[in-house]
């Protein structure tokens, strides 16, 4: 019904959009062998369209788009959550213990050379020590992100690097009861170097040089196309709900955890540090995706090129939950990255679990999934655009002084049905947070042109809280936008 009012609502308009036109975005299955593991961890593309894969039991694998063919690239490696394809021979990785190069030196297909980057970051033996990336920068360098642990289990006797006994000696991190000591270590914890922060791997010495801190689970790292690195993380302690963080060196994201790795710390245990101090101290996200309607746990950013249709240059992000890939709109607004997340692909033969992205010759994006016992799927996918019209979007949401300006893909008379609220989420370190301050927000339109409306409110913005909209004439009608700074707002 919805759907009808709507293109009723602009049908004297000219130069319209069909109702109900199809996704010129196709998801098409890959094939795998009968029993093979399926978890993917990483995936990137040859500049011949063949794709390298690897997958949570340790292998790396081939895929010939033309034969629809797998082989097998190397065996053995630890639980490993990124590649990139540096030449059809030569794998950087990132597993669990380290940062690895495997080669193929003898031109056989398969590797027989495994060469140790770098190893300097700690482990603990946790569960939840996962290491993400990699990514190379424009010096050629590689960046990592790296969990903390988790009070879910403990640790093991061997623990490489030095143990951090911030309110708990390391025998305390051995018990199997964690009732007693997690109150003290905190929900998520790092008492190994690094963990919790995001760091950059010099190329050739393998040194470390971390860039920021304050994460729990950065599952996915990328660049825009300014070249600004992001790093989504996940709902849990210290995190309302989802967010998407702009990456600057130096910088605290939230999570107190890693405060310990930050110079000048002053030895206080995390968990003593007052939530007035931290807030002082953090940096705020770019994008809140919220739980339960937008995403509960997003993974790679990724930037969209020409070819793949009308939204080049923004970003899209996986995500684990639900069979769904979220586009992203980011502006520039006093010198912060905010912005604006509506879904791109919702089912369409999508597996959930979207772990992994990455573009490859001839507009194809393909995706690897993964559940690791969560929630999540398997396989990989490939996605195609027929260069076809797509459906009605919203292009890009920007903010005003007094609103936002919303810009829709193709022409319409008026924006039809509307509805507009805002609400923010708290920072504390228990496990998630409701929606906070919800209120609906009452506002003014404005046609700009026939495909850009203000929406002006009523009531003045608020910073720090999410507006959430649903614009009927479009076909992803949730669209939201984390407002942190307001134009004109010293």
């Amino acid at each position: 019904m919805i759907r009808l009012l709507s293109i009723l609502a602009f049908a004297s308009g000219a130069s319209l959009l069909p109702a109900l036109a199809g996704s010129p975005w196709t998801v098409e299955p890959l094939p795998f062998e009968k029993g093979s593991d399926q978890q993917v961890g990483g995936i990137d593309v040859l500049p011949d369209g063949r794709v390298f894969a690897c997958f949570h039991r340790g292998e790396i694998r081939l895929f010939d788009p033309e034969t629809s063919t797998w082989s097998i690239f190397a065996k053995g490696l630890q639980e490993p959550l990124g590649i990139h394809a540096e030449s059809e021979s030569s794998v950087v990785i990132v597993q669990r213990p380290e940062l690895t190069r495997v080669s193929d030196t003898d031109g056989d297909g398969k590797a027989d050379r495994f060469q140790k980057i770098s190893d300097d970051f700690g482990i603990s033996g946790n569960y939840h020590e996962f290491a993400f990336g990699p990514l190379q920068d424009a010096d050629g360098n590689w960046i990592v992100a790296l969990n903390v642990a988790s009070n879910g289990a403990g640790i093991r006797d061997e623990i490489r690097g030095d143990f951090l006994e911030i309110g708990l000696p390391r025998d305390d991190f051995y018990v199997d009861d964690w009732k007693a000591v997690k109150n003290k270590a905190g929900r998520m914890y790092s008492r190994v170097a690094w963990r919790g922060c995001i760091i950059s791997i010099d190329n050739e010495t393998g040194k470390i040089t971390p860039l920021a801190y304050g994460f729990r689970s950065p599952n996915g790292i990328g660049f825009d196309g300014h070249g600004r690195l992001y790093a989504s993380d996940n709902q849990g302690d210290w995190r309302g709900t989802s967010p998407l963080y702009h990456i600057e060196e130096g910088k605290f994201y939230g999570h107190p955890a890693s405060l310990p790795w930050m110079p000048d710390y002053d030895g206080r245990p995390p968990l003593d540090i007052p939530v007035e101090e931290l807030e002082e101290l953090r940096t705020p996200a770019a994008i809140w995706f919220p739980h339960g309607t937008m995403a509960n746990s997003p993974t790679e950013p990724i930037l969209i090129p020409d070819g793949f249709g009308p939204f080049a240059g923004q970003m899209l992000i996986g995500e684990m939950n639900r069979p769904r890939i979220v586009r992203l709109m980011m502006e520039e607004v006093n010198g912060v990255i905010q912005g604006a997340c509506v879904p791109f692909i919702d089912d369409s033969g999508l597996p959930s679990g979207v772990n992994r992205l990455a573009f490859g010759p001839e507009n194809v994006l393909w995706t690897g999934h993964t559940h690791l016992s969560w929630a999540g799927d398997e396989g990989m996918s490939k996605i195609t655009y027929d260069g076809s019209q797509a459906p009605q979007e919203v292009s890009s949401l920007t903010i005003t002084p007094h609103g936002f300006e919303v810009t829709f893909l193709h022409p319409v008379a008026e924006m039809g049905e509307v509805t507009l609220s805002s609400f923010t989420y708290l920072y504390h370190k228990d496990y998630g947070s409701p929606k906070m301050d919800e209120r609906p927000e009452a506002f003014d339109p404005e046609k700009v042109n026939e495909t850009t409306f203000r929406v002006n409110l009523k009531e003045p913005l608020r910073a720090d809280f999410c507006y959430e909209f649903d614009f009927s004439v479009a076909d992803h009608a949730m669209v939201v936008y984390t407002v942190r700074e307001i134009p004109g707002k010293p």
